[in-house]
C-alpha cells in the first residue's frame, strides 16, 4: 500500500513527522510513503506575533485542503495547532503517545527563572507563556519573538534577549533537550492545550488508513488530549488567547485511575484571570473526556461573567 504524508517544512514539524512515519512502516513493513511538503499561512508570516495574524489554524489549513484535494492521505500536525473543530470530511484518527508536555526556559548564562536579573529580556511570541511568566515574575520584559526552534536558539545566542520558552517536546524531538536551562512545572507555566502530543489525521472516508493508524494510537494521551480540548472548545480559544489547559493521568493504589485537568484563560494584558480544575475517575472514552473538558471550560466562563 502506498500513502502520501502531508508536513509543514520546518525541521522540527519534518522531524516529528519523519519519526511518525518510521514508527507506522515499522508496524506494516510493506507500506510505502511519500512526503508532501506545505507551506502554511503561519510559516509564511513570521513578522508578527501570532496573536495579530488571525486564530487558531494558521498551521493547519493548507495541509488540511491537501487531504480534501486528495493530495495528501494523512498529516501530522502538532494538536496544539489543531482547531477544536476540524473541517467536514476530516478527523484526527490517531493520537500517538505524548512526549513531554512541559514548558522550558533557555537561558545560558542565567540558567533558571528565579536567577533571571531584574527587567530581562525573555522571548516568547505566546500570549499564554507571556501572562504565565508575569505571574511569577512581574518585573520581566517580555520581547516577541517569532520563528523555528534554531532561530530563537539562535537570536538568543546572538544576545537578543535574556533567555526563551520553548516546548520541551520540540527540543527533545530535534535532539536538543541539553539546551533546556530549567524545565517549567505546570504550577509555573500551565502547558498549551495539547502540548507535546501530535494529530494525525486523515478523510473521514478512508477506512483503510484509518485502520493503519490505530496501530500507533495512544488511549492514555488521547484521553488528555480530548479533555483539555474542550476546554478549548467551551472558551472558545485560539492564538488570540492566553489559555493553558493540562491533562494528566494518574494511578493510585488499588489500581485507580484517575483524570486531573487544570486549566485557565485571561485577557491578552493578564488581567481577569480565572483558573479551575477538576478530577474525576479515568473516562470510559475520549467524549466523556471531552464533555469534562467542556465542563471545566463552561465553569471557567461563568466565572468570567
Amino acid at each position: 500500500m502506498k500513502l502520501t504524508y502531508a508536513t509543514r517544512r520546518s525541521a522540527l514539524a519534518l522531524a516529528q513527522c519523519r519519526a511518525f512515519v518510521a514508527r507506522l512502516k515499522a508496524a506494516h513493513p510493506d507500506l510505502e510513503m511519500i512526503e508532501e511538503q506545505v507551506v502554511t499561512t503561519g510559516d509564511k508570516i513570521q513578522d508578527r506575533p501570532l496573536s495579530e495574524v488571525g486564530g487558531k489554524g494558521l498551521f493547519v489549513k493548507e495541509i488540511e485542503e491537501a487531504l480534501l484535494e486528495r493530495r495528501a492521505d494523512l498529516a501530522v500536525h502538532s494538536i496544539k495547532d489543531v482547531p477544536g473543530v476540524l473541517p467536514d470530511g476530516l478527523v484526527i484518527a490517531c493520537i500517538p503517545t505524548r512526549e513531554d508536555p512541559r514548558d522550558v526556559l533557555v537561558s545560558p548564562k542565567h540558567g533558571g527563572l528565579a536567577k533571571l536579573p531584574e527587567g530581562a529580556k525573555v522571548g516568547t511570541s505566546s500570549l499564554r507563556r507571556a501572562v504565565s511568566l508575569r505571574a511569577s515574575r512581574p518585573d520581566l520584559t517580555i520581547v516577541p519573538m517569532r520563528g523555528n526552534v534554531d532561530t530563537r536558539l539562535r537570536k538568543l545566542d546572538e544576545g537578543e534577549c535574556d533567555a526563551i520558552v520553548l516546548a520541551r517536546a520540540g527540543l527533545v524531538r530535534l535532539g536538543l533537550e541539553h539546551r533546556a536551562t530549567e524545565v517549567l512545572e505546570p504550577e509555573i507555566s500551565l502547558p498549551a492545550v495539547g502540548q507535546g502530543a501530535l494529530g494525525i489525521e486523515c478523510r473521514m472516508d478512508d477506512d483503510a488508513t484509518r485502520t493503519l493508524l490505530s496501530a500507533l494510537h495512544d488511549e492514555a494521551t488521547s484521553r488528555c488530549v480530548a479533555a483539555e480540548r474542550g476546554v478549548m472548545v467551551a472558551l472558545e480559544g485560539d492564538c488570540k488567547t492566553p489559555l493553558g489547559a493540562y491533562g494528566e493521568r494518574r494511578v493510585l493504589g488499588g489500581g485507580m485511575i484517575e483524570l486531573h485537568l487544570r486549566a485557565f484563560i485571561c485577557d491578552p494584558d493578564g488581567s481577569n484571570l480565572r483558573r479551575a480544575e477538576e478530577t474525576v475517575a479515568w473516562p470510559a472514552s475520549d467524549d466523556d473526556a471531552r464533555l469534562l473538558g467542556e465542563r471545566l471550560g463552561a465553569t471557567i466562563r461563568t466565572a468570567r461573567a
